[in-house]
């Protein structure tokens, strides 16, 4: 979906540049439309074509007409006169940590800087820990978070590279018989460098021909009869190899990696007398295996081994051994246990969110919105808690479905709560997070956590690190004895599901779970298409070789609040 996040950036530039200039309201509006159209479930030129842009919370008719000049032109006119009032890049300076528009524009105006380069050289000349505002440790947290910020801009978030691998599998499934993503994406990392396609095809001219002409693609770096590469609008690359038929599972194995995994099985290969490559497994001359991922295995003497855990952390052993967990499948969710609606800071309203888990076949809903003292994303008090309660047991009735009202709190500096116990004691769950004081030492900020999840005041902790992957680095904390801490208490711990958190990651899930703590999978959606992102949760705790019984959200209704001590 490139154009959704080109139009999601330029909105935020827009958005940027007005507070740069001080102009009120309008920042705002335009960053909640860019927040919007970024999480959008699909194109947002499908939904200009059936006229409904501005049907999209927060997309009103003058947002939703520079979206529709961008899409018809390639630009926003506004956007070009800002630009030239304020000559920096935006986009660029605030991908830095630290730095939004008011800094940036404290910058511009003191040292004339313009760009990523412009600040660079600055920093490492001492020049910012001058200016008003700034200092040497911010200075030095600016030097750290440029090359954070270099080495994000060369990767894209799994959820993202997914619907493009989705849109060109679609495109090119009917001229093939085996058609599969490999690489890292295939293994559910939770960025990826490109998207590797293997594909098996009697008309393998015409499946390159297509492939090279279809319409999203950029750029064609490469052609070839066997392998073909293109650069899509999105930015991504994408390689296309046409394989043998008898070649494809040991190709598919080869390719999907990682690359410790494939040397481990070469090693065990050679051991047992025989050659492992990308066109099969041999002996001597005699090809022993190669059509069948399962049956390259099995030649080595190895259970099949999920793609989501090869990263060589003794998943191989397991696989000798015969014991491989049965990992968590998309088919053992029953609930979603982190969501928003209008009543917080939700796009779409709580009838809507609770009918769209029923349509995904979920067995009941639980809506967390916010509460306590974030003032921006409409926090709730007792009182709007009790009316959404009454609204819930309309819809319950409605639509004959369990709605299970939770609530998401801030975690203070001290570990404490931000809402008083009565409101805790009216929600059925609770989930608490760090919203706040991000950059705390690593001493006061594992004391906060470890009180956090040590109080008896909530049942899970949600995006545990805080991280917005590409955008901001996790807490400094140590984590063992947050989870440790977890373990004691029986406080859950949350995978969340939002492609820019996957919070706990899947090294982190593996971790949790060795520390015997519980965990949760909660989309953090904020509208109805959000929830589709339980996919990316269930497969980040794949990562972390996590079980259905590991995860809270394959319980019952009744099972998940015993649980809960409720």
């Amino acid at each position: 979906m490139a154009e959704n996040l080109n139009v999601a950036r330029l909105l935020d530039d827009i958005a940027d540049i007005y507070e740069m200039k001080e102009v009120r309201f309008k920042p705002r509006a335009y960053r909640r439309a860019a927040q919007t159209i970024r999480s959008l479930g699909e194109p947002v030129e499908d939904i200009r074509d059936r006229g409904e842009l501005e049907g999209i919370p927060g997309i009103g008719r003058n947002i939703a007409a520079k979206i529709v000049e961008y899409l018809d032109t390639g630009r926003i006119e506004k956007h070009e006169e800002l630009k030239k009032e304020l000559p920096v890049d935006i986009d660029e300076l605030t991908s830095i940590e630290g730095l939004g528009p008011k800094k940036v524009m404290k910058l511009y105006q003191e040292l004339g800087i313009r760009s990523l380069e412009d600040l660079k050289e600055a920093a490492e000349e001492g020049r910012i820990a001058g200016i008003e505002g700034f200092g040497e440790k911010t200075e030095k947290t600016i030097l750290e978070n440029i090359e954070f910020a270099k080495n994000a801009r060369d990767r894209f978030l799994l959820g993202y590279a997914i619907f493009e691998s989705d849109r060109l599998i679609s495109a090119l499934g009917d001229h093939c018989s085996r058609l599969e993503v490999a690489g890292s994406l295939r293994r559910k990392r939770e960025t990826v460098g490109d998207i590797d396609i293997l594909a098996v095809s009697e008309d393998p001219g015409k499946v390159m021909e297509l492939f090279v002409s279809m319409e999203q693609v950029q750029k064609v770096i490469a052609r070839g009869k066997k392998k073909s590469s293109v650069r899509l609008d999105s930015g991504i690359n994408v390689d296309l190899r046409l394989i043998e038929d008898e070649s494809y599972g040991s190709a598919l194995q080869y390719f999907t990696g990682s690359k410790q995994h494939n040397v481990h099985l070469r090693t065990i290969a050679r051991k047992g007398g025989m050659k492992l490559s990308e066109y099969g497994l041999f002996k001597g001359d005699k090809l022993v295996a190669g059509r069948n991922e399962e049956e390259v295995y099995r030649g080595m003497g190895l259970d099949w081994i999920p793609p989501e855990m090869r990263e060589d952390n003794g998943e191989i052993e397991l696989a000798a051994d015969g014991g491989l967990p049965d990992l968590v499948g998309i088919e053992d969710i029953r609930c979603d246990l982190q969501m928003h609606s209008t009543w917080s800071d939700g796009k779409d309203t709580l009838h809507d969110m609770a009918s769209r888990c029923r349509e995904l076949g979920y067995e009941y809903a639980v809506i967390t919105d916010h509460v306590g003292e974030i003032r921006v994303a409409n926090a709730l008090d007792l009182n709007r808690i009790r009316k959404q309660k009454k609204e819930i047991a309309r819809i319950e009735d409605e639509l004959d479905f369990r709605i299970i009202q939770g609530v998401e709190a801030n975690i203070r500096k001290d570990g404490s709560l931000d809402v008083e116990k009565e409101l805790m004691e009216e929600a059925e769950i609770v989930l608490a997070a760090v919203h706040s004081a991000f950059r705390m030492d690593r001493k006061e900020m594992t004391e906060r956590l470890v009180n956090a999840v040590s109080s008896g005041d909530l049942h899970i902790l949600a995006h545990p690190l805080g991280r917005k992957i590409q955008e901001r680095k996790p807490i400094d904390v140590d984590l063992d004895r947050v989870l440790e801490a977890a373990s004691d208490a029986g406080t859950i711990m949350e995978v969340n599901a939002f492609p820019e958190r996957l919070d706990l990651n899947g090294y982190n899930v593996k971790r949790a779970l060795d520390a015997g703590v519980r965990l949760s999978i909660g989309t953090d959606a904020h509208m109805r298409e959000h929830l589709g992102y339980i996919q990316l949760g269930v497969s980040t705790a794949r990562r972390g070789w996590a079980t259905a019984d590991d995860i809270m959200n394959t319980r019952s209704e009744k099972e998940l609040l015993r649980a809960l001590g409720k």
